[in-house]
């Protein structure tokens, strides 16, 4: 058997610093990596909280520049002077048209590259905030095209897919990392440290948490 290896798609907030502490825990930390994207997203703070991570957990960690999305797309999570709203329907003014399939390109482009046949990523369609290519079927269908393209053996996991932010909350206690990524963390769209407790991100994960506190406490 080869040495299973994973690329942990990561941004440096709750959901990926989740994963990419199981993945630790799942696959050893010498066979683990990790990719972060910089778009030219307005809470770039993340990728500061993501550099400090990948280095505190002791995983290689790759930084890849797609702020050419800026040339191509408009949307509130790449401008600063945009207001963020959700919408009544269809998603909100924070989806950026094309990411995460540019995301599970470049990862499996670089994994491919480093033998690596295991991609995790922190999407979720439970509290996915409207987002359509945080759905399963969507990751199913680039799974397919990847494996078509490259004719090569990738398996993305989503080992948040159906867990509601609770329950991502107890995943992360689970693993004994609860108030480490309650410290160290980044979601809150605005890019303001320890979260502006405003932005639909910053709501679904207080809201998440005060839910597991909650429950745990019962």
């Amino acid at each position: 058997m080869p040495q299973q290896k994973a690329l942990v798609i990561f941004s440096g907030g709750q959901d990926s610093t989740t994963c990419l502490i199981q993945a630790i825990q799942t696959y050893g930390r010498e066979n683990v990596e990790a990719v972060t994207f910089q778009y030219g997203q307005r809470h770039a703070v993340e990728l500061e909280k993501a550099r400090w991570i990948a280095a505190d957990l002791g995983v290689p960690q790759t930084v890849l520049d797609l702020s050419l999305m800026q040339q191509i797309t408009h949307n509130a999570l790449m401008d600063d002077k945009a207001e963020i709203r959700t919408a009544d329907s269809g998603p909100p003014n924070t989806f950026v048209d094309g990411r995460n399939a540019l995301f599970l390109l470049y990862a499996a482009i670089y994994a491919k590259s480093r033998d690596i046949v295991h991609i995790i990523t922190g999407v979720c369609e439970t509290d996915f905030s409207g987002y359509p290519d945080c759905r399963d079927v969507f990751v199913k269908s680039m799974n397919v095209t990847l494996n078509l393209a490259m004719d090569y053996a990738f398996q993305i996991h989503t080992p948040l897919m159906y867990l509601t932010k609770a329950q991502t909350w107890a995943l992360a206690d689970n693993l004994g990392a609860l108030d480490y990524v309650r410290t160290h963390t980044h979601t809150c769209y605005m890019g303001v440290a320890g979260g502006c407790g405003q932005c639909p991100s910053c709501v679904l994960r207080e809201r998440g948490l005060a839910e597991y506190l909650a429950q745990k406490g019962a």
